[in-house]
């Protein structure tokens, strides 16, 4: 298991900073640097790292500390620099908290968590030649099997950072699977939940009372062959913990929802192509404003800029790219937009969550405009717009939440041209599309329900089924 301690400091921590940090375990214990140097690790005498330091990241983006860490800091760009502390060993936890200590002393910041941060040295006196070696060098993961990576947070909001990111990125091509493992009491992001989407990744929640369970599926769960695996009881049906839907109904009585796009665009592949301009046009559509950062990682740091997203997606071709995107703090909107080469083109599959409390209105009467404007400008394949009961935060709980219900579904002019108009125009169990754009060649947009009539997925199976014959 591992500690998390961020030191927030106005100034960057400069190499004499961080090394007066280091020796927070005084002079006994050693420095080692991991991942092409972007990792400083202080190692027992035996080369065990103690603790890991990812390289600082300048965060330009207002309200990313209250965001993940509930951390409010001062106006202006903050240094945010994370330690991960090992327990395996007593101290580290404790040599960490001294190292954040000592880079705020020194800087002028704050720590997270506050009551970690000290500035006092902290000695070795654990045997650590008596503890094995882990078998995992990628500083995130705690537990490394033939099939499966395993990290255990402890902190209340897990977000997807560089230490995430980095072993997705590597237990997938070692083709392993990426468990983390959390208290009951802990959250995720939406750019977590999503980068955990498909089997066998999976968010473990480890309860003192229920044992473990899925905190996305809440299938009870044991440690199996080196992986956590569900538990079926004798006719094969697998289990579901209590504790996993004694809660169900909390974020429904509260009144907030959440109001979710998913499209996709397509693009010609050539040289004058800028992307993410469909995300900053539906952004501005139901916020406002444009995306006010992004990042492949949280926390999100840099200003947005379609340009230099746009660069960073080409250095990376022909692999595709991910990338997080979020809005002002008065509205929560965050978004993850994956962008592919395919035959076809240049593709952005696009997820934007917006959230509402129970006094506000979520802007469905819009939908249709902003649509229109994705086809007409943006390359639009495919648009749908779903609501559902969840917290205006953004944030996914460890407990059953009601699924999103579709409002509405929109096929782009290419893809209508692809199945044919006529078709596409007169599904046999309705709903009857509305028409934008040029008359001969249109896009369609169905309008299926408010988004509280569970009835609309069933309409929507009905009409992608509909699209997909061959007229």
């Amino acid at each position: 298991m591992t500690k998390d301690f961020i030191a927030l400091t106005p100034k960057v921590p400069d190499l004499p900073t961080l090394l007066a940090g280091l020796y927070a375990g005084g002079p006994d214990l050693g420095v080692n640097t991991t991942a092409d140097g972007a990792v400083v690790q202080l190692c027992a005498p035996d080369g065990r790292p103690l603790v890991s330091v990812e390289a600082p990241i300048l965060i330009q983006v207002p309200g990313e500390t209250t965001r993940l860490l509930n951390h409010a800091v001062g106006d202006g760009p903050v240094w945010w620099t994370e330690a991960r502390a090992s327990t395996a060993v007593p101290e580290a936890a404790r040599l960490a908290g001294s190292f954040a200590g000592r880079l705020a002393t020194v800087l002028g910041g704050t720590v997270w968590p506050p009551e970690a941060a000290t500035t006092e040295v902290v000695p070795l006196t654990t045997d650590v030649s008596a503890i094995p070696v882990p078998a995992t060098s990628t500083p995130a993961v705690d537990v490394l099997t033939d099939s499966t990576a395993v990290v255990i947070q402890d902190r209340p909001l897990v977000p997807m950072t560089s230490w995430l990111s980095h072993a997705l990125r590597t237990t997938t091509a070692a083709d392993r699977a990426l468990q983390i493992v959390t208290p009951p009491t802990a959250r995720l992001t939406l750019p977590t939940r999503t980068a955990l989407h498909g089997l066998p990744n999976r968010w473990v929640i480890q309860d003192p009372e229920h044992g473990y369970y899925d905190g996305l599926s809440g299938a009870v769960l044991h440690w199996n062959n080196g992986t956590f695996t569900p538990i079926h009881d004798d006719k094969g049906n697998t289990q579901v913990a209590y504790a996993f839907t004694a809660d169900a109904d909390a974020d429904a009585d509260t009144g907030d929802r959440q109001l979710i796009l998913t499209l996709r665009t397509r693009h010609p592949a050539d040289a004058g192509l800028v992307l993410g301009r469909a995300l900053e046009a539906a952004f501005q559509h139901l916020t406002g404003a444009p995306p006010t950062g992004w990042s492949t990682a949280e926390p999100i740091n840099l200003p947005w800029s379609t340009r230099e997203l746009t660069d960073l997606a080409r250095a990376r071709a022909p692999q595709p790219t991910w990338l997080i995107a979020i809005g002002h703090a008065d509205r929560p909107a965050l978004a993850t937009l994956r962008v592919l080469r395919t035959p076809a083109g240049v593709e952005e599959d696009i997820t934007l969550a917006l959230g509402y409390d129970g006094d506000e209105t979520p802007p469905l009467d819009t939908i249709e405009d902003l649509a229109a404007e994705l086809d007409a400008e943006h390359g639009l394949v495919t648009l749908l717009t779903a609501l559902r009961a969840a917290r205006r935060d953004l944030t996914i709980p460890p407990r059953l939440e009601p699924p999103p219900i579709p409002v509405t579904f929109t096929l782009g002019t290419d893809e209508v041209k692809r199945i044919g108009l006529a078709h596409a125009q007169h599904p046999p169990h309705g709903p009857a599309p509305a028409l934008f754009g040029h008359p001969a060649e249109p896009a369609l947009h169905y309008h299926l329900g408010n988004g509280s009539a569970p009835h609309a997925w069933a309409m929507l199976q009905q009409l992608t089924r509909h699209l997909k014959q061959q007229p």
